[in-house]
Formats: C-alpha cells, structure tokens, sequence
C-alpha cells in the first residue's frame, strides 16, 4: 500500500484503496483570515456550535495588519465567530503563517487528517499526516460535522537521491513541478522518499510537501521518523505521545519491488549531485529551468519569506550571503520570517541585523507580498525573485509585472548581484 491509503485505512479502521469514496473523521480543521468569513456563512446554514472548538484552528496571517477596511471587517466577522464558539487555537496576527504555526504549536501529528481552508494545507504531509486543502463550503460541513468525504487518491512517487550542498528543499520541488507538470499529479498523492529526502530537515521537508499543490496534488506526503519526532518534541508533544506516534509508525511498501508498479500511478526518479540550483519562470512553478540559463537577468525585488520559505533555517541560509554584503542599489529586499517564533529566533542568532545591515526591509510574519496584497506589490514591467510557492501572472498584485522563484540562497545571492545568479565571492 501506500502512504496515503495506509493513513485514511488507519482512520477507517479498514483497508481501502485508491479511487474508492470514503468518509473519515477530522482531526484538525484550520481557516485562517481570508477564509474564514466564507466558511461561517455555509455552517451557519449547518449548525450553531463547531464539532469541537479544541479541534478548530483560526488564523490571521494573509492580511495583517488589515491593509483595506474590506479586510479589516472580515477579520471583525471572524473573531466574532471565534468567540462565540469559544475557539481555543486562535493566533489573532503577528504570531505567523497558518502552515508554520500549525506544526510549530503542535497541532500536527503523524496519521492524522487534517482539513485546511487554503490550499498549501498539504504541507502537514511532511509530517506523515494527511492534509489537504478544502473550500470554504467544504469547510463550513467540517467545523460543523467535524468529519469529510475523500476519495483516495492514486500516488506518484518522487524517488530523490545524491548529495549537494548547494541543492535545498526548493531547488528540488521545482525540478519535482518541472518533471511532473502543473496538472500531472491532479487529485493524487505525492509521496516523497529517497536518501536525499531523508537527509533534509524538517524545514525542507515542509517545502516539499508545501508544492505538492502546484502539479495538482492533493497532499504530499514524506513518512515520519527520528527527524519528525524530534521537531515534535521541540514543539511541545509529550514523550508518551511520541513514544505511541514511533509504536504506530507508517511507511510505505515502496521498496517492495512485487507490488511497487500495482500500487503507484507513476515513479519519479532523479538525482540531485550534479544537478544545479532551480529557478521556475513566469508564469507558472512548473516552467523551471537551471539558474545558469537565465543568469544575469535583472531584477527589482526579492522576497524572502512565505510558508514556503520563510522557516529558520531559510533565513540562516539567506544571511549566511547576506552577511557583511550589501543588497544591490536597483534592488528592494523583503524579507518575513514565517512566525513570531522565527522573528524571536532569527533576532536571536542575529539574523535580522545581518538583514538589516544589508539594507533589507523586515516585515510582521505573515504572507506579506506572496498573495499581492501589500507589503511589496511590484510596479509595472518589474521582475521579482521570490522565495514563495506560485509566479501566476499578477500572483504578487501587478498584472504587469513578472514574478521568478528560487531558494533563499538564489535569492540572497542575487539580491546582491543586482541579478539572478548563484556566485558568491564571500560568506
């Protein structure tokens, strides 16, 4: 079986396979600002108390502070509703990015289903959960019935190996969108493995099931081990709860090689050792080329930041090039660490100041620039270089403009330069 059909057969309590409909229970159920005024409008047509507050989290992370009085009342809308449902996992702005809070406070555990109203929920599949991102009336059944209907889906496997120091989390989802396409894993589960997954942090882990949504899939899904356990302990999950959470660890029967080509859709192999950095062009995550075919391309902005990239070490990374530099004259440099955890961390090792000292500007955790609502919308006929998860044309609110994405080590590197590159001379 796979990883996908082995954690909805946990929750069922039975074995099922792919393509077959199934209803199953939730465990978490998360909104955040911009979706939440939707999802009160269908359960308030369903119910009048959630399924359980304590299973119910709210967020306020992709317009704060509230950048038009639109948005500020919807945000007024919804901490109504947060209080008189009594919700108690509510981040009401500044705390950080729903998919870096939701794990950061231990909200995400191995085998869980968790249900998300935007759709880089997927990102949780990083932890061995299955989490996927729902509509707003989707939504309203959950907080209301506490439970979904989903259909299994098929999976593809992406089998990474090799080593490369220069090569992180980013640079390998976007070959991963290049060799699948943006709609090739449509309603299916990515699953990820390999000796190059297995080697990187949870940071990068998270990256990787983050894009998963970007070829159309429905979670991305890595398995839990000693590096999930140890970030779980990290954020607060008892000892008695881990030692349970390794007792039922799921794996994928990947590597027997009897049933490997019944069981998956598609493999996806490649090997990072050689392979260079990545940049995906406008106007889509999926249109990726080798940094070196589009080196020397001038550019405006860079961003650092967002769900995508916008965790600790993202931001070690980007000072580790930014430090004792300086961010190029025609260039604005954004950067927004992903949670007030992060803010408080990365001012702690210095980090900031080397942003700071550069000539970056640092903005309130948040989605910032990455949906274009503001804090760095680009003018016409300008080019960004973003750590973010979509290029779409318009994505960063400028139908005019064009939008590259890279890790933050591409990022940071040119921001110096003046132009997309991965050369250093020092760090």
């Amino acid at each position: 079986m796979t990883l996908a059909e082995k954690i909805i057969s946990k929750k069922m309590g039975r074995e099922v396979v792919a393509g077959e409909t199934v209803e199953v229970d939730v465990d978490i159920a998360m909104t955040h600002d911009g979706t939440t005024p939707l999802t009160v409008k269908t359960f308030e047509k369903i119910a009048d108390k959630v399924w359980n507050p304590e299973k119910v989290v709210i967020v306020f992370d992709h317009n704060i502070p509230a950048n038009t009085s639109k948005a500020a009342n919807m945000q007024v809308l919804t901490r109504n509703f947060v209080n008189e449902q009594g919700i108690k996992n509510y981040y009401k702005g500044g705390e950080g990015i729903c998919h870096q809070l939701l794990p950061e406070k231990g909200h995400v555990l191995p085998n869980t289903v968790i249900a998300g109203g935007d759709s880089h929920t997927c990102t949780h599949g990083a932890f061995g959960a299955f989490a996927t991102g729902f509509g707003a009336t989707d939504m309203g059944y959950i907080y209301a019935m506490g439970k979904t209907w989903l259909k299994v889906p098929e999976t593809i496997r992406v089998e990474v190996s090799g080593f490369n120091e220069r090569i992180y989390g980013k640079d390998i989802i976007l070959k991963t969108c290049k060799e699948i396409g943006r709609s090739g894993a449509t309603y299916m589960a990515l699953e990820y493995g390999g000796n190059a997954v297995k080697n990187l942090d949870m940071d990068d882990r998270m990256t990787l099931s983050n894009m998963a949504i970007e070829m159309g899939g429905k979670t991305g899904l890595i398995e839990a081990d000693d590096t999930t356990y140890e970030y779980l302990a990290h954020a607060g999950v008892n000892n008695s709860k881990i030692a349970e959470l390794k007792k039922e660890r799921l794996t994928s029967d990947y590597y027997d090689e009897q049933i490997q080509n019944d069981t998956y859709h598609d493999v996806v192999e490649f090997d990072i050792t050689d392979m260079e950095e990545q940049v995906a062009c406008p106007h889509h995550p999926d249109n990726v080329t080798d940094v070196s075919n589009i080196k020397g391309l001038e550019i405006n902005q860079v961003f650092i930041g967002s769900c995508t990239n916008g965790k600790i070490n993202d931001l070690r990374v980007a000072a580790k090039y930014l430090k004792n530099n300086e961010v190029h004259r025609n260039v604005r440099l954004i950067v927004i660490p992903a949670s007030k955890a992060i803010f408080n961390q990365a001012i702690a090792e210095g980090l900031l100041n080397t942003f700071v000292d550069a000539g970056a500007m640092i903005c309130t955790p948040g989605c910032g620039p990455c949906l274009g609502a503001h804090q760095g919308v680009l003018g016409d006929g300008e080019v960004a270089l973003s750590t973010t998860n979509r290029n779409f044309k318009g994505r960063m609110g400028n139908l005019n403009s064009d939008v590259y994405l890279s890790s933050p080590a591409v990022a940071a590197m040119s921001a110096i330069k003046g132009y997309i590159t991965n050369e250093h001379e020092k760090y």
